[in-house]
């Protein structure tokens, strides 16, 4: 396996982490980032324009790396002291940038940070006794007036217009378990399909939002509520070619990465050269190697297939509760 790529890390308890060499070393994030009982990453992002500018999300703010992870500047927002689910970039525009966090609000700031406001979305502060949380954020490729926001207990919405107005898309499911959002990501297709993974699956959507299609996975353990989804990825070169991951619980005791190679229709679990210790929390792609696929468990497990997910390897080294994870070229 090459190892001419970068990946970042997001923990609880162990802040940020980064390797320059595909895994084969480590070191902890430090300076401008506060010690790492202090400061837990929950989000990470990397511009789609340039693979070398990274966004980390944290409890005590936004911070902007322009050098693949290596050093990092933090922006001062409101969403200081916040926790931070969801950073995004927009792709045309290397000044705007979106972060989500919880109690619910996405903000956003076209001048790198210097300003934000904060974006007209209208979440109720709790609903069911779960405070909602902005837990994804994604501005749509192909027209970037369009930004899509999922939360968890809150549902999907849609901005048209860069994010200034927005509007609430129909709830994907039935139940109010199914307004939990945990991801949201777009497959450009001759038929694109907009993937919503939540707690008790995924929902996907090929008329933008306005209906869903729901596909539950099949339980780990005999009395388990549901089979636990959380992340989603697209393999950059086949948008019909979707990985999700999945576990009996957060953050439960088993997972696997489920992967759909026809849109979503049929669905096969992977096999993992490790069993993992948890559910299976974040996937991530890059479009520089579309074959190479990231996954890592909620506690601690990290691994790579370079071949779209036929086989995987573990890497040796462990971590604490992992809940953000990326690569990219170096």
């Amino acid at each position: 396996m090459a190892n001419d790529f970068t990946i970042c890390l997001g923990t609880i308890g162990g802040g940020g982490w980064h390797s320059p060499d595909g895994g084969e070393s480590w070191r902890k994030v430090g300076w401008p980032f506060p010690s790492p009982g202090e400061n837990q990453v929950r989000s990470l992002a990397c511009d789609p324009s340039n693979p070398h500018r990274i966004l980390a999300g944290s409890d005590v703010g936004i911070y902007l790396s322009e050098d693949n992870g290596e050093t990092w500047e933090k922006l001062d927002s409101p969403m200081d002291g916040f926790r931070m689910w969801s950073v995004a970039f927009h792709p045309g525009d290397p000044n705007t940038l979106f972060g989500g966090i919880s109690p619910p609000g996405v903000f956003r700031t076209r001048d790198k940070g210097k300003t934000w406001e904060k974006m007209a979305i209208d979440i109720a502060p709790e609903l069911g006794g779960f405070a909602p949380k902005a837990t994804a954020i994604v501005v749509d490729p192909r027209d970037h007036n369009t930004v899509w926001a999922g939360f968890e207990w809150g549902g999907v919405y849609k901005s048209l217009d860069g994010g200034d107005s927005w509007l609430q898309m129909p709830d994907p499911g039935w139940e109010p378990i199914h307004t939990d959002i945990h991801d949201i990501k777009i497959a450009i297709g001759q038929q694109t399909r907009i993937y919503a993974p939540g707690p008790t699956g995924v929902f996907s959507s090929t008329d933008e939002g306005e209906s869903w299609d729901y596909h539950e996975f099949p339980k780990f353990h005999e009395g388990d509520r549901f089979s636990y989804c959380r992340a989603a990825a697209i393999k950059p070169d086949d948008p019909n070619t979707v990985f999700v991951g999945n576990g009996n619980s957060i953050p439960g005791d088993t997972g696997t990465v489920q992967r759909s190679r026809d849109g979503g229709k049929t669905w096969e679990a992977l096999t993992l050269p490790v069993k993992s210790n948890s559910n299976i929390y974040w996937i991530a792609t890059h479009p520089s190697n579309p074959n190479r696929v990231m996954a890592n468990s909620t506690n601690g497990y990290v691994y790579i297939s370079e071949d779209a997910g036929d086989s995987w390897q573990k890497l040796d080294k462990e971590f604490g509760e992992i809940r953000a994870l990326l690569w990219t070229p170096n």
